[in-house]
């Protein structure tokens, strides 16, 4: 690659300053801060940053240039933004690499809602921050490993005393999420390389659980696997590739972290592919003329259409239910009837759910079994009709109907039928892949069938949920006092100061680090205090410290050292807080209220509904509405529903409390029930 970037610096009357990719924000190099942050970032950009000679929605930039090697240039560029109970703090500075092809464009107005960067992050003004998106080779970077980007971004944190910074990690790897796969290998995600650990996690998941949860899928023993799958048509499969990898391994594997941990440490070896290819290039040979004289064999489309089909009665027989067999079908056929009458009035389209459920309920009461049975009707054979599920243009999940001819595909409704009897392998036998041919393979393989899809296992099912459900993670910089003549506190205001109504749900800002001579007085400490919260947060633009709790009877002449330990935290009181601005609080005005049945009761991420009367927010997923499925336009929780009465079957007080995708209250403390005795399993 070229270094066109260097072109547009040339432009510039100071020659640009050039740093190494891999050793700029070392200690000392170029800088070593020892102040709080929202000082070092100003050293920072003074010293090791260039002013763009332009802006973006007019905030001020500035750029860094790093060396990688002699053909690649990374533009670095910092971007000041002014302006969760968080207060509004009144600076944010954004980290950014963009992707390789925007290195040698000016950034756009719409830079801070890209995704696609190499590299954001965002460090608020006192310390606390978050790594909004990282992106290596395998994310769109020709030239940078998504290490080296974590690297450089881990340092500069370091350099400049970055408090707390927080990340949501959602990346995956060949279909995988890494936050499970690295946590069955090494107890940690990839992020906790650097130091990121469990902050909270979504649907309740309490940090017990997420460690729990993480212990019991890494200790399953592999034997136990093999033994487990022995009866499934993965048998042979995982038995191979244990056995493969074990023998490649000096150590002993035993437990399915072992073996995780040392698929995804091992150095390929030339020698071993060339072996493995010349083993399996005549299998290979036979197979690929099998798949060619396959491949030209005339497809049969009318068959096509009902390979992916089942009869319901065959589906409902694999289903573990509370309501009988009968009950069921007769359910399916009542919902056949209203999507026959509707194409009948309409000619042409499906039903949405909501539309399909309240035709259905004309018949049948019981909502529960209506959602169970609505549930699992995809590609579904009832009588001579087949329903489809999917998600219409307008995001909403919708149902359709296909008519059968009974004496035209009789037959080949029977011939279907036995298929799907059959396993799939004994009629189109492929070729097992290879255990070590491509390593990511087979941990896809694995990660797939031990992690996933466990056959029969309720505990493994749940523990594999938990961490998937555990998202946030966090690394917490401890406080290090320095070898210097100064003393260090942490100031925080009392929460006293803010408004009683709010103080439930309000919390004061973090202490924010403040730095005086050893020979500073109490009248010192409070100056420093007053300027550090004036410079970081907005409603305390014109706070005036009148008291230092900590320091009891002391006076303002009186000086600091031996009164106080450097690193210590002290509680100021005062006047001039604005708690009137509408830049109090990052997340708004508005105080939500969280109390969802699986446990949360914060905003986690997550999508969540308010109910209507209560107006509590509750996830959508604990309600028991799908990811794919509109949220309801009005929704009562279970709560309210139980609070006008017991429910009865088809009143109007149930109607109008099961509104689309709103399970009846019985239904729902079923669930409660069930998911309770779950996480018992893990504690």
């Amino acid at each position: 690659m070229s270094i066109p970037i260097l072109e547009t610096c040339r432009k510039r009357k100071r020659r640009p300053k050039l740093f190494g990719l891999h050793s700029f924000a070392e200690p000392g190099c170029p800088i070593n801060p020892t102040g709080p942050f929202r000082d070092n970032i100003r050293i920072f950009l003074k010293q090791c940053a260039e002013p763009e000679d332009y802006c973006v929605k007019g905030m001020p930039l500035w750029c860094t240039l790093l060396v990688r090697d002699k053909s690649c240039v990374v533009p670095l560029y910092t971007i000041e933004e002014g302006w969760g109970n968080h207060l509004v703090s009144k600076r944010k500075y954004h980290v950014v690499i963009p992707n390789d092809r925007d290195w040698n464009k000016p950034l756009e107005d719409n830079v801070l809602n890209i995704h696609s960067h190499l590299l954001h992050g965002l460090i608020h003004c006192n310390g606390f921050g978050h790594l909004l998106c990282i992106n290596g080779i395998e994310g769109g970077s020709k030239y940078l490993y998504g290490r080296e980007i974590m690297d450089l971004w881990d340092r500069i944190c370091e350099i400049l005393k970055a408090r707390k910074i927080s990340v949501e990690d959602a990346s995956k790897k060949h279909g995988m999420d890494l936050r499970l796969l690295h946590g069955v290998a090494y107890g940690h995600t990839w992020f906790g390389r650097w130091g990121y650990k469990f902050c909270r996690g979504s649907y309740g998941v309490s940090e017990e659980n997420y460690d729990r949860a993480i212990e019991i899928l890494s200790s399953q023993k592999l034997d136990k696997i093999i033994q487990d799958f022995s009866d499934r048509e993965q048998s042979r499969q995982i038995k191979c590739m244990v056995q493969h990898y074990r023998d490649l391994s000096e150590s002993q594997l035993v437990t399915i972290r072992d073996l995780f941990k040392f698929m995804l440490t091992i150095k390929s070896r030339s020698a071993l592919q060339k072996k493995l290819v010349a083993a399996t290039a005549a299998p290979s040979a036979s197979v690929q003329k099998n798949s060619i004289r396959i491949s030209f064999h005339k497809k049969d489309n009318s068959k096509e259409k009902y390979l992916r089909c089942k009869r319901f009665t065959s589906v409902i027989a694999h289903m573990d239910s509370r309501w009988p067999a009968k009950r069921l079908e007769f359910a399916a056929e009542v919902i056949v009837d209203a999507l026959k009458q509707h194409k009948s009035e309409v000619g042409h389209g499906g039903m949405t759910r909501q539309d399909l459920r309240d035709a259905a309920r004309m018949h049948i009461g019981d909502t529960g079994l209506l959602d169970y049975v609505l549930k699992s009707m995809n590609n579904v054979i009832v009588g001579c009709h087949i329903v489809r599920r999917g998600i219409n243009s307008a995001r909403v999940l919708e149902y359709t109907i296909d008519d059968v001819d009974p004496v035209k595909d009789l037959k080949l409704l029977e011939a279907t039928e036995e298929i799907h009897q059959k396993p799939l392998p004994d009629l189109l036998p492929a070729p097992a892949p290879v255990p070590g041919t491509d390593v990511y393979n087979d941990v896809v393989y694995l990660y797939n069938n031990t992690l996933l899809n466990y056959p029969e296992s309720e505990l493994l099912e749940l523990a594999t949920q938990a961490v998937l459900d555990s998202k946030h993670f966090v690394k917490d910089r401890p406080f290090r006092d320095e070898d210097d003549q100064l003393l260090r506190f942490f100031c925080q205001v009392m929460p006293g100061l803010f408004d009683a109504e709010n103080m439930a749900t309000e919390t004061s800002p973090a202490g924010e680090l403040v730095m005086v001579p050893l020979h500073a007085t109490v009248f010192d400490l409070k100056q420093a205090a007053e300027k550090a919260l004036r410079d970081t947060y907005c409603i305390m633009d014109k706070f005036v410290v009148t008291e230092v709790d900590n320091l009891g009877e002391m006076e303002d002449r009186d000086v600091l050292f031996g009164a106080l330990e450097s690193g210590a935290e002290i509680l100021v009181r005062g006047s001039g807080i604005d708690l009137d601005s509408n830049l109090k609080h990052e997340g708004g005005a508005d105080n939500w209220i969280v109390r969802c049945e699986c446990g949360a009761r914060d905003d986690d991420g997550e999508r969540m509904i308010a109910c209507d009367i209560c107006e509590v927010w509750q996830h959508t997923r604990c309600c028991g509405i799908e990811d794919s499925e509109a949220v309801p336009p009005l929704f009562v929780c279970p709560g309210c529903c139980t609070s006008f009465g017991p429910p009865m079957t088809n009143s109007p007080l149930e109607f109008q409390c099961s509104d689309d995708l709103l399970l009846d209250s019985a239904t729902m403390y079923g669930m409660d029930y069930e998911y309770d005795n779950c996480i018992g399993l893990l504690q």
